[in-house]
Parts: C-alpha cells; structure tokens; sequence
C-alpha cells in the first residue's frame, strides 16, 4: 500500500474506532459505530476495475463523488456501497496525499454531522450541559 500515513491519520480523528469485518474481510473505522471509512482488498471479482487492489471506501456527498470520479482515475464508484453516497480510493494509484486526507476528512466530517448533537459535543471534548 502506498499510503502508509492512512491508518494512522484516520484513527488520530476524534472519536474513531477501528474494528475487523471478518466476513467482509474489511478494515472498518467508524464514530459510534456508524462507517466512515473501510480498507480492503477486493478478490475474484468479475469488475476488474476492483479485483486485486487495496483500496479504501469514503463516503461523499453524491456531487462531490461525481466530481472527484471526473478528476481523477484512482476514484471509483464506492466498493459494496451506495454508489451515490460512497467512492474508493485505489491505494496502489497517484492520488495526491492531500486530496486522499481531504477525501477522508470529509468522509469524517459527513458521519460525524448526522451523530445526536451531544454525541458531537462528546467527541469534540465539550461538557454536557
């Protein structure tokens, strides 16, 4: 894998956790146990756009997927996902470090929006009221 830094800076955010599906074969980071991000390495598919590369699912908000698919070919529609809501990211590919930290960090910031506003408070280190 190219991106040695990933795993590191997405657990460094508030709040995640980080768990293995078994089933899925999935590395799976999450806030309160809602996906955000998801590293695996896809094999024996018939899509060979995904068979055989690490890569990692994001969620996105579906224009910014669009665009981010248009600008760059190591973005594709989302691996297992609502392809609308979801891209993955080849992690063999030359996507640029910082657009691969943006990516994750809106991922982040989209789960993170739709947690209880307490939840939000308890992760950025606020008192409750």
């Amino acid at each position: 894998m190219k991106y040695e830094w990933l795993e590191e800076f997405l657990l460094s955010l508030p709040g995640v956790e980080k768990d293995f599906k078994l089933e899925w074969q999935w590395e799976r980071y999450m806030i309160r146990g809602k996906l955000f991000a998801a590293v695996c390495s896809p094999s024996g598919m018939k899509d060979e756009a995904y068979n055989g590369h690490a890569l990692v699912n994001l969620k996105c908000e579906p224009r910014m997927a669009e665009l981010y698919r248009a600008e760059y070919p190591e973005v594709l529609p989302g691996f297992y996902c609502d392809k609308r809501n979801w891209n993955a990211v080849l992690l063999d590919g030359a996507l640029e470090d910082g657009v691969l930290r943006e990516m994750c960090r809106q991922s982040y910031d989209l789960v993170l929006a739709k947690l209880p506003k307490y939840v939000q408070r308890e992760i950025a280190g606020e008192k409750k009221d």
